[in-house]
């Protein structure tokens, strides 16, 4: 609920003075000391500053946020880098050309925040001119804090308030965009961060300069998009995005999805159901709804605490597996148009889409600056995602040689691809799941998860030999050979037909006979 600043005269009004005790009570009471620090700091040196943008705005929303704007009238460089030697923290120049830098306190855990400083000239209302949304667009002055007895002023001259009880996501100015078009992202970000609606003049702006986003720095990009998937729900952003012109201008491969059809068993065109796989993949992960869903869909899925755990853990800076997982789920079927044939049959195939997918995944991610470690996941995922479902026929579960198997190919992205698999199965049938299917699929996800954690000599077996080992003992020559004989033996002692080194070159010497005869 958004917190209610009255006025004097009951009027919205640029200036609006905030009654006693009001800022303590809106923010964290771990944040409000640090910026009484702050403040006095800043003071001290006569230097004006303002606590400004989204941090007002989640203040008054009542959300919680660590990361923290500040505007001052001096080099924001310069400034950042002394707070950050009177606190003791890490100092980061984001931006040189416009004094932009970030102060991050990492000591105590109670004090883990980010503190943003630019520079601002002329008056606080220029500044605040110039930035994107309403919403966005107030400020309070810092000195301020010292004065809690009097209370406080909310500076906003462009009704931010107003917008912020409306729920709406408006922009300061017409060339709002034509600044900065990583704002065209951050606007449909916040709307459904928030559950806001883009104003309607906002949005036609949006569409009018969505070709502006291929001009903003990759690296930014990546940001706001990986912001837009941590959104439960995330994937309503998605055909929005597509709908401004913006998905296919970031990711113009997926330009080539659209209207491309599929076999009869496929209840989408390859497009909507790779927007579909983000969806269910929400659904299966306990972050979103699937409308398809009756209530013993879910109750078939595996899941635990060390899943929970799995996917909250962290790839690269604000990316999680969770949020990969979703990533590989739009990207998945990405090779499905060039791959489409019609066979002898009639049949429609994709053939080699999965593994020429990973390599078209591998260039958009490169292209976004995503880290070496995140495209490894992906493509890994998108490569295998067909491979759960091909570890088992006629209802037979996997054998411990195609878990390992499995397992060895996919490595650390093994249990991903489970959920990537289920994800896909739901977003392939749509309205016409079989609850036999379906149960099937997570019997299958459910015996190698629980091999998987049970056994992790399944996944790596510990090596009984090496290959000094085949060299002195059987006379053999070094080369390629060599590593095929270790890893039939690291295959066979997974699958449990051995567990001692004595069974393992008894194994060897036995393969080494038959080859021979």
């Amino acid at each position: 609920m958004l917190a209610e600043i009255r006025s004097t005269d009951g009027e919205m009004n640029a200036a609006r003075k905030a009654p006693r005790g009001f800022f303590d009570r809106l923010i964290e009471p771990i944040v409000s000391p640090l910026l009484t620090r702050l403040s006095r700091f800043l003071a001290e040196q006569n230097i004006p500053s303002y606590i400004v943008g989204g941090f007002v705005r989640d203040m008054l929303l009542k959300r919680n946020t660590a990361d923290i704007d500040i505007a001052v009238a001096a080099d924001a460089l310069e400034i950042a880098h002394r707070v950050s030697i009177a606190l003791d923290a890490k100092y980061i120049p984001m931006d040189t050309v416009n004094r932009i830098g970030r102060v991050v306190l990492t000591g105590n855990a109670s004090e883990q925040c980010e503190l943003d400083f630019s520079t601002f000239a002329g008056s606080i209302e220029e500044d605040l001119g110039q930035r994107d949304f309403t919403i966005n667009a107030m400020a309070i002055e810092l000195s301020q804090l010292e004065k809690k007895h009097t209370g406080f002023t909310i500076i906003d001259p462009f009704q931010g308030q107003r917008d912020l009880q409306q729920g709406i996501i408006r922009a300061v100015t017409q060339t709002a965009f034509e600044s900065d078009a990583a704002r065209l992202l951050r606007a449909v970000r916040l709307s459904y961060e928030l559950g806001f609606t883009i104003d309607g003049e906002t949005e036609a702006l949006m569409q009018r300069y969505c070709h502006l986003i291929t001009g903003i720095a990759s690296e930014r990009v990546r940001e706001e998009l990986l912001l837009l998937l941590a959104v439960p729900q995330a994937e309503a952003g998605l055909p929005h995005l597509d709908r401004l012109g913006l998905l296919t201008a970031i990711v113009p491969e997926l330009a080539l999805e659209k209207g491309v059809e599929q076999p009869i068993e496929h209840f989408w065109n390859v497009f909507d159901h790779s927007l579909k796989t983000v969806a269910a993949v929400d659904f299966l992960l306990r972050q979103g709804s699937w409308e398809y869903a009756d209530r013993e869909t879910m109750t078939m899925v595996p899941w635990s605490v060390e899943l929970d755990e799995h996917f909250n853990t962290e790839v690269s800076s604000g990316s999680t597996r969770r949020l990969m997982l979703k990533l590989a789920a739009l990207l998945h079927d990405i090779a499905k148009p060039q791959t489409k044939a019609i066979d002898c049959s009639s049949r429609m195939r994709f053939l080699g889409h999965a593994k020429e997918g990973a390599a078209v995944s591998n260039s958009i991610l490169e292209r976004l600056r995503f880290s070496n470690k995140e495209i490894k996941l992906v493509e890994t995922m998108v490569e295998h995602h067909m491979r759960p479902t091909q570890m088992s026929q006629s209802g037979v579960l996997p054998t411990q040689r195609a878990i390992y198997r499995y397992f060895r190919d996919t490595g650390d992205a093994g249990i991903d691809i489970l959920f990537l698999s289920l994800a896909d199965h739901l977003a392939t049938r749509g309205s016409l799941l079989s609850p036999d299917g379906w149960r099937e699929h997570n019997r299958i996800v459910d015996y190698v998860l629980t091999k998987r954690f049970e056994q992790e000599t399944l996944v790596s077996p510990p090596r009984l030999i090496n290959g000094n080992d085949l060299i002195n003992i059987f006379s053999l020559s070094p080369g390629p050979g060599i590593g095929h004989l270790l890893e039939l033996v690291c295959e066979a002692h997974a699958s449990g037909e051995f567990k001692t080194r004595e069974e393992a070159l008894s194994y060897i010497r036995k393969h080494l006979e038959n080859k021979a005869g």
